[in-house]
């Protein structure tokens, strides 16, 4: 094919999308499929046999798998979490064994770069697949793919699950703390696409990618497992005897910068078909949750000063947080009612602290200031929030190295 020949496949009628995807708790736009691809005949007398058959082999057991996790991923039954924790496992997996081959035909000084036309299916972009005869647009493909898989993870680990103690259904501490490293893995997959992938394709051909995998895309849903991860952070701290007001402070106004980010990262999402719509609701559901909860413990640290003063700004920071989470509600009915519609599970963490405290907590505050002071004072704008440096970062991920099975190939002839 020619060099980084592109063709998209606009949908005549329009996709068939799911009419619901379940409980959700961490947002993915679905998940992109491979389409088979012939090794064979675009390699066949570039390559010795045995590489076109572990091509094909590990590339094949990707598109099987990843067809199966998709189905099943769309399918509004709640799942049980230990068997599709291990089919998603076995996925990443799969990817993991394919990459290496893979990297052989974008290796120095090989020319079988653009030897085959790979083509995935879109879940964001308006075309319905996109094809591209650029084997970084498949690496780019299958990094993105390893990202989503975690995300789908990390729902699943996210959801309320039965221990049989007699207790109602509960997401565990252990589930929490163990999905704050899969949000790091799946933001390193990401950086890594972004870093060292993206720059080898030249401009042209990255205007020509689907919107699943643009650059701000890329970026937004990076930042979106960073804050994800520190809303499980945040929760874990509010359990804690141990954890001071001014650490949940920080780590509430940590959640705001890194949801601001995403905003300003993600790029135009068609709203028509598809995860557009449903996906900035998402966002900005998350930015204004995490707002309500930076102004609660905001509010409260300024509630300990001794002035009238602070007290003052302490009630502004405080009924802030109650329309914040007032907002957040809203945008959250919003979102699960948005197409493909979802559920929201009970709430845990963060979201139901919340929901139980800043209401209660916001009126006594301003009734017991309206005491100690004047009846008539005006409630002035919040104080703004303070700025700290974000602690979480993606877990570093680089491209693996080549299979051993390219050493015995001279690819450059």
């Amino acid at each position: 094919m020619g060099c980084g020949a592109s063709s998209q496949k606009d949908a005549g009628a329009p996709r068939r999308r799911p009419g619901s995807v379940g409980d959700v708790v961490v947002f993915l736009p679905g998940l992109r499929v491979p389409r088979t691809v012939d090794f064979a005949q675009a390699l066949g007398g570039c390559v010795a046999r045995s590489v076109v058959d572990r091509l094909s082999a590990l590339r094949s057991r990707v598109v099987e798998m990843a067809m199966q996790e998709s189905a099943a991923a769309l399918k509004p039954r709640r799942r049980t979490g230990a068997r599709h924790g291990s089919s998603t496992a076995n996925l990443l997996q799969a990817l993991e064994d394919y990459l290496p081959v893979l990297l052989g035909l974008v290796k120095e000084g090989s020319v079988l770069r653009h030897e085959v036309q790979f083509t995935w299916s879109n879940q964001e972009d308006n075309a319905e697949e996109t094809a591209i005869s650029d084997a970084w647009y498949e690496v780019l493909s299958v990094l993105h793919l390893m990202a989503m898989v975690c995300l789908l993870q990390a729902n699943t680990l996210l959801l309320p699950r039965s221990y049989g103690d007699g207790y109602a259904p509960r997401v565990s501490e252990e589930s929490r703390r163990a999905t704050v490293d899969v949000f790091l893995k799946a933001a390193g997959y990401l950086d890594c696409a972004i870093r060292h992938v993206l720059p080898k394709m030249p401009l042209e051909l990255r205007r020509q990618l689907p919107v699943d995998l643009a650059e701000g895309n890329l970026k937004a849903l990076s930042l979106q497992a960073l804050g994800q991860g520190v809303d499980m952070q945040l929760g874990l701290a509010i359990d804690s005897p141990k954890a001071t007001l001014a650490v949940k402070r920080r780590l509430a106004c940590e959640m705001v910068k890194y949801w601001q980010q995403v905003q300003e990262s993600i790029p135009e999402l068609p709203i028509s078909d598809g995860w557009g719509k449903k996906h900035r609701l998402f966002v900005k559901w998350k930015y204004v949750e995490a707002k309500a909860a930076a102004y609660y413990f905001h509010g409260l640290i300024l509630d300990e000063g001794n002035t009238e003063k602070s007290h003052g700004m302490a009630v502004a920071a405080l009924q802030a947080s109650e329309e914040f989470l007032k907002e957040s509600k809203r945008v959250s009915e919003a979102f699960h009612a948005t197409p493909p519609t979802s559920r929201s599970p009970n709430p845990f963490g963060t979201e139901k602290y919340l929901f139980d405290k800043i209401p209660r907590d916001a009126s006594s505050k301003v009734r017991i200031n309206q005491d100690l002071y004047t009846q008539e004072k005006v409630i002035g704008a919040p104080p703004p929030l303070p700025d700290f440096a974000l602690a979480l970062t993606p877990e570093d991920y680089d491209l693996p190295p080549l299979d051993p099975l390219w050493n015995k190939e001279d690819t450059g002839h």
